[in-house]
Parts: C-alpha cells; sequence; structure tokens
C-alpha cells in the first residue's frame, strides 16, 4: 500500500475567536516566539499554523493537542517527539495561507510560495537554480507566468529540504525541474517531490524522502 500525504491549506487571517482557539494550544516555546515577532500580521499567521497543526495531529492522534510536543533536528526540521512514533509533519506559510502536511512514518516536506510584488524571477533563478530552471523561468510569455514558475521551482526546492532537514541555500541549484525523483545535495539523498492542487496565485509542493511512490490528498480547512 502506498504512503498517504494529506495536505491542509488554511487561511491565515482569522477572527479572534478562532486566533485565540490556536493561541491556546501552544506550548509555552511557541508562544514565546510568536511574542517576539514584531509584525502583528506574522505573529497571527504564525500562531495560525502552529495551532492548526496541533489540533490536526491531537485529532488524529486522540491526544490533547495542547500536550502535543516536537524536538528538532540540527537545521531545525521539527519532529514528532511526544507521543512517540506518531506521524510526520511539516509546516508553511506564504501571504494570507498556512500549508500544513501531515503524513506517516517518512520525513515530509511541504512548502507554500505566493510570488512577492516587484520580485525579479528571472535575476533570482539566472543567480541561483539550474542553468535549465533559470531559461524555464525567463521563457515565459509573461511576467505572471514567469513569477508563477519561478514560485513553483522555488516551493519544489524548499519542500525537499524541509523533508531531509537541511538547509536551503545549499541545494538552490538541485534540479527539481523535471520528474518527480530529487537527488538532494546536502545532505545527501533521494526524494519525491509533488505539486499539490493549490488556490490560485499560490504553489504548493510536498516531499517525502526515498524513492517510492505516495498519495496526496488536498484538504481545504480544518474539516478537510
Amino acid at each position: 500500500m502506498r504512503d498517504t500525504v494529506r495536505v491542509w491549506t488554511v487561511p491565515a487571517r482569522v477572527t479572534p475567536d478562532e486566533l485565540a482557539r490556536y493561541h491556546a494550544v501552544l506550548d509555552a516555546g511557541e508562544r514565546s516566539r510568536a511574542a517576539a515577532l514584531a509584525d502583528a500580521a506574522t505573529r497571527d499567521r504564525f500562531t495560525v499554523g502552529h495551532g492548526a497543526l496541533r489540533l490536526l495531529v491531537g485529532r488524529i492522534l486522540d491526544v490533547p493537542p495542547e500536550r502535543l510536543r516536537w524536538s528538532r533536528g540540527r537545521h531545525g526540521k521539527p519532529t514528532l517527539a511526544d507521543p512517540g512514533g506518531g506521524p510526520q509533519t511539516s509546516l508553511s506559510y506564504s501571504a494570507d495561507l498556512v500549508a500544513l502536511a501531515v503524513g506517516g512514518r517518512r520525513a515530509v516536506g511541504v512548502d507554500i510560495q505566493h510570488p512577492s510584488p516587484g520580485l525579479d524571477p528571472v535575476g533570482l533563478a539566472d543567480r541561483f537554480f539550474a542553468t535549465e530552471e533559470a531559461r524555464q523561468v525567463a521563457s515565459g510569455a509573461t511576467a505572471a507566468v514567469r513569477a508563477d514558475r519561478f514560485a513553483r521551482l522555488w516551493a519544489r526546492k524548499e519542500a525537499v529540504v524541509k523533508a531531509a532537514g537541511g538547509r536551503l541555500w545549499p541545494n538552490l541549484a538541485m534540479p527539481v525541474y523535471r520528474g518527480d525523483l530529487v537527488r538532494c545535495a546536502d545532505p545527501v539523498g533521494v526524494h519525491r517531490v509533488t505539486d499539490v492542487v493549490t488556490p490560485a496565485g499560490y504553489r504548493i509542493a510536498v516531499a517525502l524522502t526515498g524513492d517510492a511512490p505516495y498519495v496526496v490528498e488536498s484538504c481545504r480547512g480544518l474539516g478537510g
């Protein structure tokens, strides 16, 4: 049987009551990290992302969400530590959306990208991406197409790096344009990356360690 990864997209802008619900399940460390964020929108987005992930995993495991505990690897990759043996998880946020991924035993990474105004996708791709990818971005017929192509490639790279537990910068030249099997440079390993159906204007990618195929289920909101 193939592994399954469920990916949720959750609005980052919520009502005060919803925000309070998310904040209530955070642990002390997450609350401290949220409080350290000076921008209110960024702080709320962090709260929604981490709170929503706790609610989802708590529901899956039938555990109070505030009791869940994640530990961090060498480069900050979070892994569910209590209860042990729980599902692998990942989260990402961009603009007004949060992306959450819950898998099985294989390490998972998810990334969501929304093109930023004033971004120079051609220049950035030429500087950081593999030659074929830079050409693919530059060949877009319009500015919107070029930005979308860049966002797709960036999301795929980030998803792979998150699954690998590495750092982004040593892996930006890692080709992710053709095919779903990607070889991460640091740390070395093979990962399978998949584009996820997303709301207009966004790009989401999810990756799992190893070359075995898997199924992606796209969900909307916490009821998905």
